[in-house]
């Protein structure tokens, strides 16, 4: 795999990871469009570390809150902020990590590779997520996130495992149909994000572990390094903007590459 090459895909993975335009989408399509060869899974967990690094620095309040939590919340007793998140963030997780290994052990992640379904998906999702957020209202914030809110959420994030989906541009929909402002609909996925790529990248760590060499380590560490710095713009620039402008241009480009993949699909 060229130096150029490795770095386009962590660039993309970087800066589709927490957009609502879907990473494994675009990671999928980038090989197919261009004819190279899939990546391979050690890149997957590289760029996974790199894009888990960078929204861990940029919500590092949050995650060292949860973290002091999670004593509190492992004996039971839910009654601090930090606890409540950590308890939160677990229970919004588990609907992925169950449909994950559904979707591994009987195969249909394979066969959901599809440029058309990526296109179908890219296209009906990004419509719901306009029309969430035209119609959700903008009354709740972070700190009314509640069990029911996080097990919807996390039934969501389940839903992100079909390619094109988009994690974060689910769980902000879900969010954002739930009445949560734009920033705190947005805030909530990114922490969502924090243990789902843990579970995926650990579960791809194990898998790879054994087949890993110097080379793929080098380019794993290269990869890992240009997700963060991507992911960090990407995410740093997204918050900004929700502070004065909505997900339509995430909507409208959504619908744009939905189109084309559909026409390149069926024609």
């Amino acid at each position: 795999m060229s130096l150029l090459y490795l770095l386009a895909l962590a660039a993309l993975q970087g800066v589709t990871e927490f957009l609502p335009i879907s990473s494994s989408g675009h990671l999928i399509l980038l090989p197919a469009l261009t004819g190279h060869a899939d990546q391979g899974q050690i890149i997957d967990v590289a760029v996974h570390i790199g894009t888990l690094m960078a929204v861990l620095l940029y919500f590092r309040a949050d995650v060292a809150m949860a973290l002091r939590g999670v004593p509190r919340m492992l004996s039971g007793r839910i009654d601090t902020p930090g606890a409540r998140l950590a308890f939160l963030l677990g229970v919004a997780t588990v609907p992925v990590v169950i449909a994950g290994l559904v979707l591994k052990l009987t195969g249909l992640d394979e066969a959901l590779r599809s440029i058309a379904v990526i296109g179908w998906t890219m296209l009906l999702f990004g419509l719901f997520l306009y029309w969430t957020d035209q119609k959700g209202a903008t009354e709740r914030r972070t700190g009314d996130w509640s069990l029911r809110h996080a097990i919807i959420m996390g039934l969501w994030q389940a839903v992100a495992l079909i390619p094109g989906t988009s994690r974060s541009g689910i769980t902000i929909s879900g969010a954002r149909a739930l009445g949560y402002a734009r920033t705190d609909a947005a805030r909530l996925s990114m922490l969502m994000s924090i243990p789902t790529i843990i579970a995926s990248g650990t579960l791809l760590g194990i898998e790879v572990a054994a087949t890993a060499n110097a080379a793929a380590a080098r380019d794993g560490a290269v990869a890992a390094v240009f997700a963060f710095v991507s992911a960090l713009l990407a995410l740093t620039l997204m918050m900004r903007l929700l502070r004065s402008v909505s997900f339509t241009p995430y909507v409208i480009y959504r619908v744009i590459l939905g189109l084309v993949l559909l026409y390149i699909a069926y024609s």
